[in-house]
């Protein structure tokens, strides 16, 4: 796989820590235990909704998925160049690379309410929109190509320059029109 997910391991330390089996969290963030298996093992996330699922069910907020050592001091990420990456498949369900690659631009810092992310964004080559919700809001930024949000029932094309700000609780589903995209994105997620 070439774009191994390093957060099964945490996941797996959270979950191990807390003396729960993997059939335990899958019951309590609503999930399947093949999905907390193969992500344990390195699979790519297929969207925010489980990994948010999965972060609830463990007491923890979705930044801890990344953090290693959390301080309080102000966190700096130089050029966008963040070494702390999520991969997610997005609508591809057995793809071996990530459609989204989420650079993280706040891990370690402590008590955060936000997680920023600078995202790149591939076309996926699927045309089957699969939409997803999860609990709080999202801010996106485009600063490179064109990206496509379904948010309900309504779509938004987008281009450098333009934002999105919505409600996450709606099903929504973020894809690279026809190249290449990246956007700066803010996700609040209460826990």
């Amino acid at each position: 796989m070439a774009d191994k997910n390093i957060i099964g391991s945490k996941i797996r330390q959270l979950r191990e820590s807390r003396e729960m089996s993997v059939e335990e969290l899958a019951e309590a963030s609503n999930t399947n235990t093949e999905l907390i298996k193969e992500l344990e093992n390195g699979a790519l996330v297929p969207s925010l909704t489980p990994l948010l699922q999965i972060a609830r069910a463990l007491g923890v907020r979705l930044g801890t998925f990344l953090d290693d050592m959390p301080h309080e001091a102000p966190v700096v990420v130089k050029s966008g160049k963040s070494e702390n990456v999520m991969h997610f498949s997005g609508n591809c369900e057995k793809c071996d690379n990530s459609t989204l690659e989420f650079f993280s631009l706040a891990a370690n810092k402590a008590d955060r309410h936000m997680e920023p992310f600078l995202i790149d964004v591939h076309p996926a080559g699927s045309e089957e929109e699969k939409l997803s919700s999860h609990e709080g809001e999202e801010f996106i930024y485009v600063l490179k190509g064109e990206i496509e949000i379904v948010y309900g029932k309504e779509r938004y094309s987008l281009s450098v320059g333009d934002s999105i700000y919505y409600d996450s609780v709606i099903p929504h589903h973020v894809y690279a029109k026809d190249s290449d995209a990246q956007i700066l994105a803010i996700v609040y997620a209460p826990y």
